[in-house]
């Protein structure tokens, strides 16, 4: 898919907007290209990394509007003002309904921090402690009607150690979220990545539950 377009929403800070800006920047982003980025908060960090970059920006308040069935309809109409062949969820903080997922169904990806389908929804770090696992990792994933229940395309796994509470494990799944989320959009950039009668397929091959591991090796 040459000159994939790509609009992110976000709510927050924008790392992980970040690390798909400097790929597209890079050329490692397979020909796609950040057109647009979209945030329901107006003080959200990740407008102004945007506007650094020179890529148009919306905010849409989502507490201006009635109902959330409202706030997805606009955005919709806000997000395909820009004609994208995907959008990218990073950190943006509200559940989506169903109406809107259909729409964008198979150009729609979200990263989550863990290891799906294990911890869906919040506080993922400190219910990987309190359940005693020895890893923990994050997942990008196809978003479905399903939180966090999408077919997952890859996720990058890292130890927990003796001394890591929730913050220690935020940090070391960020950095490799900042890995994992631009290549998943290269893949599909490229046309590789595609989902499939609600499985995600890679290279015309079926991905595993968990998708691919990622190693940086």
């Amino acid at each position: 898919m040459m000159g994939c377009r790509i609009v992110v929403l976000i709510s927050g800070g924008g790392s992980n907007l970040q690390s798909i800006i400097d790929a597209a920047q890079a050329q490692q982003l397979g020909g796609g290209d950040v057109v647009a980025v979209i945030s329901n908060k107006a003080d959200a960090g990740g407008l102004q990394r945007a506007e650094r970059a020179g890529i148009a920006t919306n905010c849409l308040p989502h507490t201006d509007f009635s109902s959330r069935e409202a706030f997805d309809a606009a955005l919709q109409e806000t997000i395909d003002q820009h004609r994208p062949d995907l959008v990218i969820l990073a950190g943006f903080m509200r559940i989506l309904t169903g109406g809107f997922v259909r729409h964008y169904l198979g150009r729609l990806l979200n990263i989550h921090p863990s290891l799906l389908p294990k911890y869906p929804g919040l506080n993922t770090h400190q219910r990987a402690l309190d359940a005693g696992d020895r890893e923990a990792g994050a997942t990008v994933h196809f978003v479905t009607e399903e939180l966090d229940g999408g077919p997952a395309i890859i996720q990058a796994k890292i130890p927990i150690n003796a001394g890591d509470d929730a913050a220690t494990l935020a940090n070391k799944v960020l950095s490799k979220e900042h890995q994992i989320y631009p290549l998943a959009a290269r893949w599909f950039a490229e046309g590789r990545l595609s989902l499939v009668a609600s499985k995600a397929v890679l290279d015309e091959q079926e991905l595993p539950q968990h998708g691919v591991i990622f190693n940086e090796h």
